[in-house]
């Protein structure tokens, strides 16, 4: 049996996202917990993992925030064909190796067809492997990774069983990449799927500065030489206070100037839409002759005045 959970902290926003996507993806023994935010997410998705971890014939607890809409009709059997792996610990959608904070987006990203979806600038999607930068691919590259984009958190029975969220590190933020790291320390592998799911999000990545600097100062600390690749730090505490937070300020700087680029890319493409609107249309296609014949008699109006005041026009003009 594959359950569905979601935290809400916004009724109105399960109600027109993640529940429409369980209720696509869900099977008939599904069992569903959609729970009123309990604090933090992190505490909220430790009483899912509770509740889930009871049944035995779980086989994964699909986690998913409430601005998340799973739009695949086959997301159970991609799912099972992903677990078949049993050293598989955690799914998801997009994901990244060389990522050593929470600013998980500052490694190599890759993915697979899950979308980014906007309300402004008259809406759109984007690929969600574009929080990487241009620089990354856009085709689907999905198999191991070292962190995940926690919108669509994937959790196998095993993992659901031994692991939990760590509720010390804030209300939401980092919540993904501390998760990833507590499976991949168990030997477990983080990997992403091509699961299609759209997340509804503002084009404004972060809203709250001081939480996200604060979140990525934590885990940073409780990993402190601990993750993979990543070069462990010696001196001073308060050096090392200081300089953590400083590289959390910088990651965020990074993540507002990455969050304008995107918001650039969405207005180019809403105005290209709305070019390509006005000259597809049936008015434009009929007024076509009438303009190519008025952009003819301006040419020639052009050229006449020209001709005239060139030494040569001035010169007949005289005769």
């Amino acid at each position: 049996m594959i359950a569905f959970g979601s935290s809400m902290t916004s009724p109105e926003a399960y109600e027109r996202y993640a529940k429409p996507g369980i209720l696509r993806a869900a099977e008939p023994d599904s069992e569903i917990y959609a729970f009123q935010a309990a604090g933090s997410i992190f505490r909220s998705y430790n009483l899912m993992l509770e509740k889930a971890a009871a049944r035995p014939d779980l086989e994964a607890l699909v986690l998913v925030h409430q601005d998340a809409e799973i739009i695949d009709p086959n997301f159970c059997s991609k799912l099972r064909e992903v677990l078949r792996d049993p050293d598989v610990g955690v799914v998801g959608c997009v994901g990244a190796t060389g990522a050593h904070s929470i600013a998980w987006w500052e490694g190599s990203v890759s993915g697979g067809s899950a979308v980014y979806r906007y309300g402004q600038l008259g809406g759109g999607d984007m690929p969600a492997v574009a929080w990487g930068g241009e620089e990354t691919p856009r085709e689907v590259r999905t198999g191991e990774v070292e962190t995940l984009d926690g919108f669509m958190l994937a959790l196998p029975s095993w993992t659901v069983r031994n692991l939990r969220f760590d509720e010390s590190l804030g209300q939401l933020y980092g919540h993904d990449f501390d998760f990833c790291l507590q499976v991949r320390a168990a030997g477990r592998k983080v990997v992403t799927a091509d699961l299609q799911v759209a997340h509804h999000h503002s084009l404004d990545l972060v809203l709250e500065n001081e939480p996200w600097v604060a979140a990525h100062i934590r885990v940073a600390e409780k990993w402190d030489g601990r993750i993979p690749g990543a070069t462990p730090e010696n001196g001073d505490d308060d050096w090392k206070r200081r300089a953590r937070r400083a590289e959390a300020e910088a990651a965020l700087a990074r993540l507002v100037v990455r969050s304008k680029e995107l918001q650039r890319d969405a207005q180019e493409k809403e105005l290209e839409d709305r070019l390509a609107g006005v000259t597809t249309s049936l008015s434009w296609r009929i007024t076509e002759p009438l303009r190519r014949l008025n952009a003819l008699q301006k040419a020639r109006r052009s050229s006449a005045r020209q001709a005239a005041g060139s030494p040569g026009g001035a010169a007949e003009d005289g005769r």
